[in-house]
């Protein structure tokens, strides 16, 4: 009775209660629950036993705890993981093991190898032969050293290219890349960057021999339909290969540019006017980032904001007017978002024009941090910071990944531009950047030929000979697009305007660029015609399952030895470059999604680089209710059910065709698996979840207090806010009824800030609170207490989850059997009746299988997000 009144104590309903107590009562005859591990096992029974954790109790959840309970046996328990051991990936490794002594067993050799890794620079670094030989080559003076490490880079050369040119049969194929796996493997526990190097080279080895073989040995020659149809899966290949290849050198050495500090003397400080671009957004949109500037620590004489309104409303004039900012406004909208920042640089007169989109919202501290370096640097023309964004994309939003993964734009703003910065090739992104107004004046202006301003920007300084940097700093946050359909028209936007960008003003011709600059760039363009490689991807296993047709006329046996690891390698490097900013496989998430879409576009631009025009991103909109978009998910319906019929010709063939071609229609129906399940991953992010928060609400824990009518002060945490109001955790409970005026307090700098509100609920605790009758100092100071604060999105990515590559394969496969789930379950009714009971019954059998424990970090953020 006491275990079953505990259990009801947690949370637990009454059937689930009495189960886990019987259970508990059995395991206390036969086992010894006095152990840590039963005991945690009992503090936490909601993460080991997810299938009941959440659900109303049913006749089979006995028989559901007995098998979760024998799967537990089976597994090393493990505590719940703390904020400290997500980082190091400990406590959400589960070693899916059969049992303890085969874990034991693989545990003895592992550890030992990966210690010795670990401990392999340190070694090196102290040897005595080491170190004679660093002397010796540093006594030949500067021609002897350079003469060594070239003879070095010439072996190395040589020795990768007989690595990629000799031919192998089976078995020495074999040998070659379990020998170099095995290594790629070992140096992932290596610390440094050297370990990363060597996994580039390793991987760049394995990828070129895999395009050697596949050039001169997987073509059919004999078959015109065999050979058109394997070159355009060959050079869909060799777009790959290059792109890796490309970004392997983007990537590899992070700059990590540090801060430099401003002169004491603030009179040496430059002026800077910051302009807030906008043409058809909501005022509430802009209102925000407006009042966060406004609050920048700067000299106040030396600080101009501006808001350049492409769209001339008399409404925003009379807020510019109210809060005291400046209005340029103009009606011929000529040249977009370029031409509204040409001509407000005309009525412009500071050293520097910081940029910000209408919905970027700045910290205080934004300047402080980005503008010493164009004093340090009299030719820098450019200092970019990330674009962060507080709202959830579509990808999040769709999928509940919110601040779990890293979204789709962290590598480009976490890795990509802190590497562009080590060859001075980083990109100007149209916002949260400043610019040195003098080099603006050296190219013309923002450029207007492309409709992507802000690179062709950049292009164009850096052909001047400017020179640019990357703070790799959250410094503003804004809205990230709020639809997979908007997502798209802004991708379609890019795509279109690079590629115009690599017609027009090529980056790999011309003058002014050195050969880095020009390869990130073009690294960059070329990104962005992924499109039609994508679906070539998407639909090559269909030539040989439908037509018959070789596209890699090989053995099946021989594509696996070559294609695995080139698959293997790129994966483990990308997983030790990139792991913290982007999952291993949610890249080809990301490309599968967007494919059909900016293929045509891409295409276009590159036969007619001047058609097409700017499309503003629209922001801040609400979704009424879970849905499908169809529009957008048409196309990957359609590829879905091409791959479904050649799944379905895989079993015809299996059965029915040449003994001599089981292996080839096994590897087949593997990809168009694989294919099918990404298709699905596209079709679950087209599922568009309910939306209706006008206001997005941000995360956070500040000190705070409430005071009431009558005087009395309850101390408590902010846990949330929005720009319309904010969430309040008491540190007592406190019974409010709706409608009571209150009065919140927050301090920034020292000083205390009171606001007036009215509570919306109270729930024990937590009281929210509804902030839509400040007045307009009172807003800039609420703003400038919540969005602008200087540490604001520090340490937003720390909740994210490791990236372990054969978790985020298998995450993707599942993702993409519960985007077939979504279509059917908003399919019409005439395919989703007769559906659902093969749904339900296959839902109710995988109910019963055991689930692997969900560990919850230990210092998670409360948030109603």
């Amino acid at each position: 009775m006491n275990r079953y009144r505990a259990y009801r104590q947690r949370g637990a309903r009454p059937f689930t209660a009495v189960v886990l107590s019987v259970g508990a009562s059995l395991a206390w005859v036969f086992l010894r629950l006095d152990s840590p591990q039963w005991q945690r096992l009992l503090r936490n029974w909601r993460q080991y036993y997810p299938q009941l954790a959440h659900k109303r109790p049913s006749l089979g959840d006995p028989l559901r705890g007995l098998v979760q309970t024998l799967w537990l046996l089976l597994l090393r328990p493990a505590r719940p993981a703390r904020g400290a051991d997500l980082k190091r990936g400990k406590g959400i490794r589960w070693g899916q093991r059969l049992g303890r002594g085969l874990y034991t067993t693989v545990q003895r050799v592992r550890l030992p190898l990966v210690g010795l890794m670990r401990r392999l620079p340190r070694l090196i670094g102290r040897s005595d032969a080491l170190a004679q030989t660093q002397r010796r080559i540093k006594a030949s003076g500067s021609t002897g050293e350079r003469v060594f490490y070239w003879t070095l880079a010439v072996v190395g050369m040589v020795i990768a290219l007989l690595c990629i040119t000799s031919p192998f049969n089976l078995y020495a194929q074999l040998v070659f890349v379990v020998t170099l796996g095995a290594m790629a493997l070992l140096m992932r526990y290596m610390p440094g960057r050297f370990p990363t190097l060597m996994m580039i080279i390793l991987s760049i080895t394995i990828s070129c021999r895999y395009l050697w073989w596949r050039y001169t040995s997987t073509l059919h020659w004999e078959s015109n339909l065999d050979l058109i149809l394997g070159m355009i899966l060959l050079l869909a290949e060799t777009y790959s290969w290059l792109v890796l290849i490309l970004s392997f050198i983007q990537s590899v050495w992070p700059l990590r540019r540090p801060v430099l500090a401003l002169p004491e003397d603030r009179r040496l400080w430059p002026s800077v006017d910051l302009v807030i671009p906008t043409y058809n957004e909501d005022l509430s949109v802009v209102r925000t980032t407006v009042m966060a500037a406004l609050g920048l620590d700067w000299p106040r004489d030396k600080l101009k904001v501006f808001i350049l309104d492409d769209g001339a409303r008399a409404s925003f004039r009379a807020f510019a007017k109210e809060i005291g900012v400046g209005y340029i406004d103009r009606h011929d909208n000529r040249g977009a978002k370029a031409g509204n920042l040409n001509h407000a640089l005309e009525q412009l007169t500071g050293d520097l024009v910081a940029v910000f989109d209408c919905d970027h919202i700045p910290v205080r501290a934004f300047l402080q941090l980005t503008v010493g370096w164009f004093l340090q640097d009299p030719k820098m023309a450019l200092v970019q910071t990330p674009h962060h964004f507080f709202s959830a994309d579509p990808f999040e939003h769709n999928l509940g990944s919110f601040r779990r993964k890293p979204n789709e734009g962290e590598l480009f703003y976490g890795l990509i531009q802190d590497g562009n910065d080590l060859w001075n090739a980083t990109f100007f992104c149209g916002s949260c950047a400043v610019l040195r107004r003098a080099a603006l004046d050296d190219i013309g202006g923002f450029a207007t030929q492309t409709v992507t301003e802000d690179a062709h920007t950049a292009l164009r300084l850096h052909r001047a000979g400017w020179n640019s940097a990357y703070m790799r700093i959250p410094l503003a946050a804004g809205l990230a697009t709020d639809s997979l359909a908007a997502h798209v028209r802004q991708r379609i936007r890019w795509a279109r305007g690079m590629v115009q960008i690599f017609r027009m003003d090529n980056p790999l011709l011309g003058k002014g660029l050195s050969l880095f600059q020009r390869l990130c760039y073009a690294n960059a363009m070329l990104h962005f015609l992924s499109g039609l490689p994508r679906l070539v991807f998407l639909t090559a296993p269909l030539a040989f399952l439908l037509l018959h047709a070789y596209v890699i006329y090989a053995p099946a046996v021989l594509l696996l030895l070559y294609v695995l690891p080139h698959m293997l390698h790129a994966s483990l490097v990308n997983s030790r470059v990139q792991g913290p900013y982007r999952q291993t496989f949610w890249g080809e998430v990301y490309e599968s999604v967007l494919a059909w879409y900016i293929m045509r576009p891409t295409l276009v631009a590159l036969f007619s680089p001047k058609r097409g025009n700017f499309d503003v991103t629209v922001k801040g909109g609400m979704n009424e209710s879970d849905r499908l978009d169809w529009r957008i998910a048409r196309p990957y319906l359609v590829l879905a059910a091409f791959n479904v019929v050649g799944l379905a010709f895989a079993v015809w063939r299996f059965f029915y065709g040449p003994s001599n071609e089981y292996g080839t229609v096994i590897v087949s129906s593997l990809w168009v698996i694989y294919n099918l399940l990404l298709i699905g991953a596209a079709l679950a992010v087209a599922a568009e979840v309910r939306q209706v928060r006008r206001f997005q609400r941000v995360p956070v824990k500040l000190p705070a207090a409430l005071r009431l009518a009558d005087g009395h002060l309850y101390p408590g945490l902010l846990y949330d806010y929005s720009d319309s109001g904010a969430g309040i955790e008491l540190e007592s409970a406190r019974a409010l009824a709706p409608d009571t005026q209150v009065q919140l307090l927050l301090e920034r700098a020292g000083r205390e800030f009171v606001f007036p509100g009215r509570v919306m609920r109270s729930v024990e605790r937590q009281v929210g609170i509804s902030l839509a009758e400040l007045t307009v100092q009172q807003r800039i100071d609420y703003v400038q207490c919540t969005f602008a604060r200087a540490d604001n999105w520090l340490g937003w990515s720390d909740s994210h989850v490791p990236d372990r590559p054969l978790r985020s394969f298998f995450d993707v496969l599942a993702l993409g059997a519960m985007g077939y789930y979504r279509v059917i379950e908003y399919a019409p009714a005439w395919v989703r009746l007769p559906a659902m009971p093969i749904i339900g019954a296959t839902r109710w059998l995988l109910s019963f299988f055991p689930r692997m424990p969900r560990p919850i970090p230990s210092d998670s953020m409360k948030s109603t997000t």
